[in-house]
């Protein structure tokens, strides 16, 4: 048994504790709030600001880890390498986190460093120099914070009078102490994916069936794997993913974001080293491991034989519409009464507007219309109401 320290207790890491936990491990859940999904099942809990490093040090010297998982963005990193050198396995590594955490470091890795596609892009740490790049890359353009998830701070602008906007867009939605942008060119995809990647300790890369999926605001909305792809753009999306990941070292799970033009080909967009939301559509059985186990696996040092496509699936996010700190739910019946359904709700103790609470997954055979299986999805998911 090992005993591993979880930075971060969203609900990808509460899926994450209970793959964990049918396997026997001792899992100590961390988050500057309490009470939160991962820490509702996890052995043990510390509440405080992983920004602080001397905080995150004091419970690594505390809890003495075999393991440290991070699994969000607004942690001193660079502490992470002190773990290593004293002997605790960073997931995926201490690079990886410190690299992935940063998108200007990701960028340059990727496009610089290893010469994938990517958009063109430009830095900026004032609305001055958010307008000079801006210029430079050309309008339309997406803005985002160099630290950030889940699409907070990002905005598409089209024009310099938006400009404003998005600056203070960004500098709000920012996670941790560095407030720099990233101005991207707008790249007129045909659609976009994410291409789960299994680094492991021994053993191959592996590559799960890619996801599509749908963002509004830059956060994601809904998700079907297998998302439909011609065979020299699923290749040219695994090769970049083993590349960058193979740069970054380490074994678990990765989320790499591709774009995909018909015409321009496959391009990188980002990377997460952790399980992505929208893999939560693995949790409909659409592989015969899911995300969470997968990563659980990697972690362990447990061997993956392989990762087959059982049948097709799809998610679709619960939306709180209001403001409560005791969150109840309606519309649970009419989704537990249809077929082929699952319902997560997080357990978040406090609902914003906007804010994701849970998640509607349905599957159904390979050869079934994905299309008519997306809209009952999201039909069910729009009916739950948080009171």
């Amino acid at each position: 048994m090992k005993k591993i320290l979880l930075l971060g207790s969203g609900e990808l890491g509460k899926e994450f504790v209970i793959a964990l936990k049918r396997k026997g491990q001792y899992v100590v859940a961390c988050d500057k709030y309490d009470n939160a999904p991962a820490m509702q099942v996890a052995d043990e809990r510390r509440v405080f600001s992983m920004l602080d490093g001397d905080a995150l040090m004091a419970v690594v010297d505390e809890v003495k880890p075999d393991v440290i998982v991070p699994e969000i963005e607004a942690i001193r990193t660079e502490m992470l390498y002190e773990c290593e050198n004293r002997g605790i396995q960073v997931v995926p590594s201490a690079r990886a986190v410190n690299y992935t955490m940063n998108r200007k470091a990701i960028r340059e890795l990727a496009h610089t460093e290893l010469g994938l596609k990517t958009a063109n892009y430009r830095y900026a740490t004032t609305y001055e120099g958010l307008c000079a790049a801006a210029d430079a890359v050309g309008f339309p353009c997406i803005v985002k914070p160099l630290m950030s998830s889940s699409g907070h701070g990002q905005s598409k602008v089209n024009s310099a009078d938006e400009l404003k906007a998005a600056w203070d867009c960004a500098c709000e939605g920012a996670r941790g102490d560095i407030m720099e942008v990233i101005v991207e060119q707008f790249i007129p995809f045909d659609y976009e994916i994410t291409l789960l990647t299994v680094t492991q300790k021994e053993g191959p890369t592996l590559f799960c069936p890619p996801i599509g999926h749908v963002q509004k605001g830059g956060d994601y909305r809904e998700s079907f794997q297998p998302r439909a792809m011609k065979p020299e753009h699923l290749a040219a999306a695994q090769d970049m993913a083993a590349k960058v990941t193979a740069a970054l070292t380490g074994a678990g799970i990765w989320g790499v974001e591709f774009f995909v033009s018909e015409s321009e080909g496959v391009i990188f967009s980002e990377l997460s080293p952790r399980p992505h939301d929208t893999g939560m559509v693995t949790l409909s059985g659409t592989q015969n491991l899911s995300e969470f186990e997968l990563h659980a696996r990697a972690v362990l040092g447990l061997p993956i034989p392989e990762i087959t496509l059982e049948r097709q699936g799809v998610s679709a996010v619960i939306l709180s519409e209001t403001e409560t700190d005791s969150p109840s739910y309606s519309g649970v019946e009419q989704v537990c009464a249809a077929t082929n359904t699952y319902l997560r709700i997080f357990g978040k103790p406090e609902a914003h507007v906007g804010r994701r609470m849970g998640v509607v997954v349905c599957w159904d055979r390979i050869d079934a219309d994905q299309t008519a299986l997306r809209d009952k999805c999201k039909a069910l998911a729009g009916g739950v109401s948080v009171k």
